[in-house]
């Protein structure tokens, strides 16, 4: 028997680190894993030991024997990777059965090294893999920063709550929120509460993990149009979000046009006509499932701009949309390149995944009706989105079919852009308008010792979770190399002194103590409703419970 890696993979190597036979590849040392959709397990030097298992944060790897229905390809995936490859062989007169690269020692910390103080600004997986290794291997000083009351970041707010198990990672990184080297200020905006050059003077370093945090526009008329919204603020909605719980979402149409091909414009879709009483048993924000309880959205057409092999969304997440219960997944064949890609395409090719689905034609006349479905429609760009200022009514888009093309509308009420991040200039750095990032060199702010980036914010919305652990261990590896060159500004503030400073700036700061206080309350709220949270879902909810549930521990 051997493993195998599914779906939920987040590519932050742990599994690779802990393989004592060096069979899970591509390994963050190899060329394909900056560009890899997922790890594999070759089931050939598979030892069936199970320490991927164990090590796994996110529930990814299974025994093949023990995979579900729907997971049940990934056994041949997995194998499929290392088809046609030699299997790695030890060197002779090795002390072991299988083939590892010579050991490399990238940090060389002095023996009497003395402890950094550094504050890192966002509390997501970038910022909380920074702040694992500095305290991991280091004996820095770790103050955690984060504009919200909470912590979390992407994985509380973006990650989809009919994926649980891609949560879990962040079990991995709140056992550090009370660790004794860190301290918290949670509900601190950099530019508005407290500025750069403040938090460079309290700390030797500062990390900057601030994410892209806004969408990008399509550039077409109605755009303004009520009923036409980015994706990020749906996902923030369904995920009670406290910039988003004000936001109402009309669910009262019976489509729904989501433009876009990634993994994102997918988790809306596959949200959006979910069975809501599954929703149920997830953290899916109240209000949601209640608009989604009372949904007439029966069809969500996901537009892509270019074929069926070029879509941005990785073959694991398309393979589990063609098992969501209930729901019908489709191929729109208005245009005859669609076709011929899939036909064309290999068993392991992204296109090859819709082989077997079945193909319709989608337009303002085709009537929505009988089971949910989600069409999958290629080749095809938004014209322009009609509608009054009560809300869209239809979407005109391009339609490759016959000679030239030319256009066709799409009925619907609602339209979700899913069509990338874009960061956010930081006050107090430079910003590159054009990508959207900081300017740095490995991680180091450009011009402004001291500073440094990790994340969206640094190489752009590139890359899932995992991806930000080598992302920050390259970010925390240049910061420590400047300050054994002693590169780092000195600060002329303490610990204390930058607490009195977040204190007097913002009376609402949630610590440690504050956060775990919201955490059993969320936890309580969930067991009542068979859930396993109930998030609160407004900046006053979360500081009121941060404070009541620190008040109770100071009384007992």
């Amino acid at each position: 028997m051997t493993y195998a890696i599914t779906q939920t993979c987040c590519n932050d190597a742990t599994c690779v680190a802990v393989c004592p036979v060096n069979c899970i590849h591509p390994t963050p040392e190899e060329r394909a894993f900056g560009s890899t959709e997922m790890l594999h397990i070759d089931p050939r030097a598979c030892i069936d030991c199970g320490a991927c298992a164990d090590a796994c944060p996110v529930d990814a790897i299974f025994p093949v024997d023990a995979l579900s229905a729907g997971q049940r390809e990934y056994a041949d995936i997995n194998a499929a990777y290392y088809e046609g490859a030699e299997p790695l062989a030890a060197k002779a007169g090795g002390p072991t059965f299988h083939a590892w690269g010579e050991p490399v020692f990238e940090r060389n910390l002095p023996s009497d090294f003395g402890p950094l103080r550094v504050a890192v600004v966002g509390t997501g997986p970038a910022g909380m893999y920074a702040a694992q290794d500095l305290l991991l291997h280091t004996a820095a000083e770790v103050t955690l920063i984060d504009r919200l009351p909470v912590a979390g970041g992407l994985v509380r707010y973006g990650v989809a709550p009919d994926h649980p198990a891609t949560k879990k990672v962040g079990d991995t990184f709140s056992r550090f929120h009370s660790h004794p080297r860190v301290r918290m200020h949670l509900g601190i905006e950099v530019g508005r509460d407290v500025t750069a050059e403040e938090l460079s003077v309290h700390h030797d370093a500062v990390v900057y993990a601030v994410g892209a945090s806004t969408d990008r526009r399509l550039g077409v008329p109605g755009e303004e149009t009520p009923g036409c919204l980015s994706a990020t603020a749906f996902v923030a909605w369904y995920n009670a979000h406290p910039e988003a719980v004000a936001q109402g979402v009309d669910l009262s149409a019976e489509r729904v046009v989501v433009v876009g091909n990634g993994n994102v414009a997918l988790d809306v879709a596959r949200i959006l006509v979910a069975d809501p009483e599954a929703l149920a048993a997830t953290d899916i924000a109240a209000h949601a499932l209640d608009a989604l309880r009372a949904s007439r959205v029966r069809e969500v057409v996901v537009l892509g701009r270019r074929g069926p092999g070029d879509a941005a969304y990785t073959r694991s997440e398309l393979l589990a949309l063609k098992h969501v219960p209930g729901v019908e997944l489709v191929v729109d064949d208005h245009d005859p390149r669609t076709a011929a890609a899939i036909d064309a395409a290999g068993t392991g090719d992204r296109a090859g995944v819709l082989k077997g689905l079945a193909r319709v034609r989608t337009d303002a006349a085709s009537p929505v009706g009988g089971a949910r479905r989600i069409v999958l429609r290629f080749h095809s760009e938004v014209v322009e989105i009609r509608g009054e200022g009560d809300g869209v009514h239809s979407v005109r888009v391009t339609d490759g079919a016959g000679d030239g093309g030319g256009t066709a509308d799409l009925g619907a009420g609602l339209l979700l852009r899913a069509i990338g991040y874009r960061g956010l200039p930081v006050p107090g750095l430079p910003f590159d308008e054009t990508s959207g990032t900081v300017p740095h060199e490995g991680g180091r702010v450009a011009g402004v010792p001291g500073s440094y980036v990790v994340g969206w914010i640094k190489r752009g919305p590139s890359g899932g979770i995992g991806a930000n652990r080598t992302c920050a261990a390259e970010t925390v590896g240049t910061l420590l190399a400047d300050a054994v060159a002693g590169e780092l500004p000195a600060p002329t503030g303490d610990a204390r002194a930058f607490r009195r400073l977040a204190r007097q700036r913002n009376r609402r700061v949630v610590d440690a103590r504050g956060l775990a206080a919201i955490d059993r309350a969320e936890r309580d709220r969930g067991r009542r409703d068979g859930r396993p949270r109930v998030k609160l879902a407004t900046v006053e909810e979360l500081v009121a419970t941060a404070r009541s549930g620190r008040l109770l521990r100071l009384t007992r």
